[in-house]
């Protein structure tokens, strides 16, 4: 494995565990989708993501990981991300964001989606549609000889023109045999930081993070779950992407 400023460059072996890890990561969040319904507790979510890791012979690669107690991150209508898994009902209307990691022959999968809890309002609708494609205009921007802040830029512009904001207190990262790996990738350009340009062998979790009001969060008691200052809902896309010299390659989908 090379490295460039920090950054670990994979080579074709390792992404091609990095492929397996997230596709087991897609298929949790692909059944996890399904599930989701008006009436369930949260925890139930939990359980079939833990069943899951048990039938892949997998790790979940959140439980543990600096004291978080579970497999999965739900967060839910105005929780951002790191919600814990409870007996909290799903309710018509709201929404759900869902983290999946996984830890595979040493690698990590790293992948997140919202997911609407029934029939949901036109302005949370949007919001799910405006998240999801902000990360897909950034990874679009995943090019050798391109600039990392392009793929923020491209997030950023997205999410604004539609009249959104972006959480900027947390941010996507790389990832391979860690799970937070160099670089950290905000989902808007800092100011005044120099940029890095994209290099094949790169490793990324792109995760926008995307409010309908205040970009300001706040964390609750349980020192994890992070909220939007004035409770606005927020909504929550990730996808792991290799750099290839032909362009990004999404790790995690089928």
């Amino acid at each position: 494995m090379k490295k460039f400023r920090g950054i670990f460059l994979k080579n074709e072996q390792e992404i091609r565990i990095l492929r397996e890890a997230n596709r087991m990561v897609c298929t949790i969040l692909d059944a996890l989708g399904q599930a989701v319904r008006p009436g369930m507790e949260t925890m139930a979510l939990e359980d079939i993501a833990v069943a899951m890791c048990k039938e892949f012979d997998v790790q979940p690669a959140f439980k543990g990981y600096h004291g978080f107690p579970y497999a999965l991150c739900c967060s839910v209508n105005e929780e951002v991300v790191h919600g814990f898994p409870s007996s909290r009902v799903l309710k018509e209307g709201d929404i759900v964001s869902l983290d999946m990691g996984v830890i595979h022959e040493g690698f990590y999968g790293d992948s997140a989606r919202t997911f609407p809890v029934g029939a949901i309002s036109a302005s949370a609708t949007r919001l799910l549609q405006v998240t999801e494609e902000s990360l897909m205009r950034g990874i679009d921007m995943v090019h050798p000889g391109n600039q990392l802040y392009d793929v923020s830029a491209a997030i950023h512009e997205h999410v604004r023109q539609a009249g959104f904001d972006v959480v900027r207190r947390f941010v996507g990262h790389g990832i391979g045999c860690r799970l937070h790996e160099k670089p950290e990738i905000p989902n808007f350009v800092p100011k005044g930081m120099p940029g890095v340009p994209l290099k094949v062998g790169m490793v990324l979790a792109i995760e926008p993070m995307v409010t309908m009001g205040s970009s300001e969060v706040e964390i609750l008691d349980d020192n994890w779950t992070a909220v939007t200052k004035d409770r606005s809902l927020a909504a929550h896309f990730e996808h792991s992407v290799a750099v290839t010299e032909d362009g990004p390659c999404i790790l995690s989908v089928r």
